[in-house]
């Protein structure tokens, strides 16, 4: 159980209660505990905030117009943020970033992350490999550049300093913003301490980020604060967000050692990092949606040229939008922002097993018939030769040609709606609906 699974179950025991006692609040937060405990968040912590909601929702009366089961939901809110500490945003303008962590935090995909993210919006980015320790680091980190479309600088080779590929990188790369790769160790030892004050030397950084994995829970403290105290960090990455039990237990750890978050991590894509924005985080853990999140993941999604709506929708432009909607990551992140968060596993496997085979159905179909469905469907012998070279059983092409139909109808309801065609134009470019 996640912290979120957890802290939506004791508030499901007076939702909608017109009554609440003093037994039923303690009773909540004892299973409110029981979530942060087991998302392994400092047991200190937990205790002085459930104080804090308990002597709340003793002693406060709601506002006018508000239940006390929606006020004891709001202060649950409000003092789960506080302890989740302060988010802080990554200015967009020329720096230097250094970025360190230790072995197995994920520190070199973030840097490639951090990169897409800059240059996304619209920042020249070139990135350093000077970590000497990891074998594999240097090649990691030159084909994640490839793949954001960011300059590369690094030197291999025995005997080879980390502060000199450092220095050379700066002078060589040109770049708005710099980010620079740091050996990593099993723990901060004196060696990887002194390295890291050489490079804060010679770079001499406007940013030094720590890489976090959220999996360590609430040791996060204690290395937010060997880190700050060797070179002073100004912010902190969280990776495995969506995978791990304990990110709670991290978050409240970095907000106790007194460092900002500046990232999570939500996913395995390039793009899937976050900015850290603790009402927005607990909103989402509480299931609450997440809108604004949403319209930035349809906008970074859309291809160019598709902000307008197509005249025809055929399966040429059904397909194009089908690969915007998988660059929106994972289906439980695109649900979370909508505030569905208790959607089943096995539904959203359906629904990614799905996009998978329509892909696949797709990519073995004719240029004709992706432009005329009809094709296929009046045809046994073309969907035997689809089902051939997809791998897809003849049954679910069949059950595609047919849902396409259905959403090719929806979608000229659609047109003819002018209005709603306006709205979804002025959303996905960010202008706000116009109602």
């Amino acid at each position: 159980m996640n912290i979120g699974e957890g802290i939506r179950k004791a508030l499901a025991k007076i939702t909608g209660k017109a009554i609440i006692d003093e037994s039923a609040i303690k009773s909540m937060i004892k299973d409110i505990q029981r979530a942060l405990i087991l998302s392994d968040v400092n047991i200190e912590l937990v205790y002085r905030l459930s104080k804090q909601i308990e002597n709340r929702a003793l002693n406060e009366k709601p506002p006018a117009g508000r239940s006390m089961s929606e006020h004891i939901h709001a202060i649950v809110y409000e003092e789960l943020t506080k302890i989740m500490g302060e988010g802080r945003k990554l200015e967009l303008k020329p720096q230097r970033i250094m970025v360190c962590g230790l072995f197995g935090s994920g520190k070199t995909t973030q840097i490639g992350k951090i990169a897409y993210y800059l240059k996304q919006r619209g920042m020249s980015v070139g990135v350093i490999a000077a970590d000497m320790m990891r074998p594999a680091a240097y090649e990691q980190l030159e084909q994640l550049s490839k793949q954001v479309g960011c300059n590369f600088y690094g030197r291999k080779g025995a005997g080879v300093k980390a502060r000199d590929v450092v220095k050379e990188g700066l002078e060589t790369l040109k770049n708005d913003v710099i980010i620079i790769d740091t050996s990593g160790r099993d723990a901060l030892d004196e060696e990887l301490i002194s390295e890291l004050k050489e490079i804060n030397e010679v770079a001499k950084p406007d940013e030094k980020i720590l890489v976090i994995s959220a999996d360590i829970g609430q040791i996060a403290k204690k290395q937010a604060e060997e880190f700050n105290g060797a070179i002073g960090l100004t912010g902190v990455v969280i990776t495995k967000m969506d995978g791990s039990g304990k990110g709670g237990g991290a978050l409240t750890a970095c907000a106790a050692a007194g460092v900002k978050i500046v990232f999570i991590g939500v996913g395995e894509k390039i793009a899937d990092l976050e900015e850290f924005n603790p009402s927005k985080f607990v909103g989402r853990i509480l299931g609450v949606p997440d809108f604004e999140a949403l319209i930035e993941k349809v906008k970074a999604a859309i291809p160019e040229g598709m902000e307008e709506m197509p005249e025809e929708f055929n399966i040429e432009t059904f397909y194009k939008q089908l690969k915007a909607a998988k660059n929106m990551g994972p289906l439980k992140g695109i649900f979370e922002t909508l505030g569905m968060v208790n959607v089943p596993k096995e539904v959203l496997e359906q629904g990614e097993q799905k996009m998978e085979q329509y892909e696949a159905i797709i990519n073995s179909m004719t240029k004709a018939e992706r432009k005329n469905p009809d094709l296929v469907r009046k045809s046994q012998a073309r969907i035997e030769r689809i089902s051939k070279g997809s791998g897809i059983p003849a049954s679910t092409i069949k059950e595609f040609i047919s849902q396409f139909g259905k959403m090719k109808k929806l979608y000229e309801q659609l047109q003819r709606n002018k209005g709603m065609q306006r709205n979804l134009q002025r959303m996905f470019k960010g202008k706000g609906l116009g109602f």
